[in-house]
């Protein structure tokens, strides 16, 4: 029998695998199709420190540990310490050409950049994976997720946890039964950053640790020159790695808006922000998002909606019947807020604790399945069903795709600011259509801001003017470090 190693799979596997509803079993092994629920899953965790170690916990008194990867084994010394008896590594490709055949599922909490070309590696090998938000880092790779999911038929699910909450649920219910009529406007705002942001590329390499990877940890983006400014945790604010805090709380706080709206491609957007850094996302930004009318629902209908984001201390205005005294942002830092023809509806972050400005507690039909272990238990449960009766996740890849989608799109309307236009978004074939082909951008390198003798100084240093088509593409679509690459989209 000829062997073929992982990476000579993935060359092939998705275009294999996109021509199977669900591929045979024979093909992929036990973790493709039904594990029986008295079995142990077999778990490799990929990012174990800070939100990935929470992931562990929520299924290591049930499931089998039996892969740990990271490239920084002294923020994972902790959770590497606590399994002895897990297998320890700092490559997941090698973690998966090694134990490939022995795992079942993979849970994924690495940096942004690395979301997609992770979570595509496993899937295309026949594992259910468990990503954390969000989903990806561009427009693109959040449709070849999308896609990946319904070829490869493995379970999926993205780290927004209140996707299974009782919050999530009521919001649905309540708007879907009409009790604040048709919504046309949404407002949505978080309190973060609570990382850096807003700040000057170092100037300085610093020494790499002996316990970091450094060339893991960059992965399929460019390589930088080391700096603590980067890693740990602060990766968040910088464009190569992270999304900003529009990408770290948007799957949380603009998913409710989306499931219970019914929301797709947006055709327009704009953004707005504090001075926009060539490399790190800025303190303070506004975006507005215009979605088309969907189809009506029995009792209420979808017009056309606007969608606005805020972050960074920036909040909407208080809307009118508001409680005073009471503070706009919620202590777990997140609002959103439903403007509705006949009532307005305000919940906190993951959808908790919704209310109505009228007072009224609505008595809806309980028409969405309640979660009633965790959202990363709900995902085991899933796994071990047989996939002809399984019953899916509450964010599984082909509603987290097309929300991560949206969030990402903030960010390119953040980005894009510089064009001083609305921009008109074909989302089906992800790209902009009032980019013109001669349109420049350029982008502040240095805010250049000194005070010398009482008097300050603005000496803001700025790129070369690039054409914007090339950049808009560039965001949508990553073009990867030599070495890395993502399977090909299925059709």
């Amino acid at each position: 029998m000829v062997k073929v190693s992982r990476r000579e799979f993935l060359k092939t596997g998705a275009a294999t695998l996109a021509s199977f509803t669900i591929a045979p079993s024979s093909i992929l092994g036990k973790s493709f199709g039904h594990i029986s629920p008295s079995d142990k899953m077999n778990i490799a965790a990929i990012g174990v420190g800070g939100i990935g170690h929470s992931n562990i916990n929520a299924v290591k008194d049930t499931e089998n540990l039996v892969a740990l990867c990271d490239v920084d084994w002294n923020y994972a010394k902790g959770v590497f310490d606590e399994f002895p008896n897990a297998k320890k590594y700092w490559d997941y490709r090698k973690m998966l050409d090694e134990m490939g055949k022995s795992i079942d599922g993979v849970m994924i909490a690495t940096a942004d950049h690395t979301h997609a070309i992770i979570t595509a590696d496993a899937m295309t090998m026949g594992k259910h994976v468990y990503c954390q938000k969000p989903l990806t880092h561009s427009v693109y790779e959040s449709r070849l997720l999308t896609k990946l999911a319904k070829s490869t038929g493995v379970v999926t699910q993205m780290g927004n946890q209140g996707a299974s909450g009782e919050g999530t649920d009521l919001v649905c219910e309540w708007i879907w039964n009409g009790e604040i009529g048709d919504v046309v406007k949404v407002e949505c705002a978080t309190d973060r950053p609570i990382w850096p942001q807003g700040l000057n590329e170092p100037e300085k390499e610093e020494r790499i640790p002996k316990t970091l990877n450094w060339d893991l940890f960059t992965g399929p983006a460019k390589l930088n020159p080391y700096n603590s400014i980067y890693h740990p945790w602060n990766w968040r604010g910088w464009w190569d790695y992270g999304t900003g805090a529009l990408g770290d709380m948007a799957c949380h706080i603009l998913h409710q808006p989306f499931k219970a709206l019914k929301l797709g491609y947006p055709t327009k957007v704009e953004a707005s922000s504090t001075l926009l850094l060539n490399a790190c996302a800025p303190q303070a930004q506004h975006v507005k998002m215009i979605f088309p009318a969907r189809e009506n629902m029995p009792k209420v209908s979808m017009p056309e909606v606007e969608v606005h984001w805020y972050d960074g201390g920036l909040l909407p205005e208080r809307p009118k019947g508001f409680p005073e005294g009471k503070p706009l942002m919620p202590v777990n830092g997140g609002l959103t807020i439903f403007h509705g023809t006949k009532d307005t509806l305000v919940c906190s972050c993951y959808g908790e604790n919704p209310f109505l400005l009228s007072g009224r507690v609505p008595n809806a039909p309980k028409v969405c399945r309640r979660v009633t272990t965790s959202h990363e238990m709900d995902w085991v449960r899933a796994c071990k069903e047989d996939p002809e009766y399984r019953v899916p996740v509450k964010s599984d890849f082909s509603e987290a795709g097309p929300l991560n989608e949206m969030v990402v799109m903030g960010v390119l309307a953040v980005r894009l600011q510089g064009l001083n236009k609305t921009l008109e978004w074909d989302g089906e074939n992800m790209r902009f259509t009032n980019i013109g082909e001669n349109e420049t951008l350029k982008t502040c390198i240095k805010d250049g801001f000194t005070i010398h003798n009482g008097h300050p100084s603005f000496n803001k240093t700025w790129t070369e003017p690039i054409n914007a088509q090339e950049f808009a593409a560039e965001l949508i679509k990553h073009h990867y470090r030599a070495g890395w690459a993502l399977p090909d989209m299925p059709r």
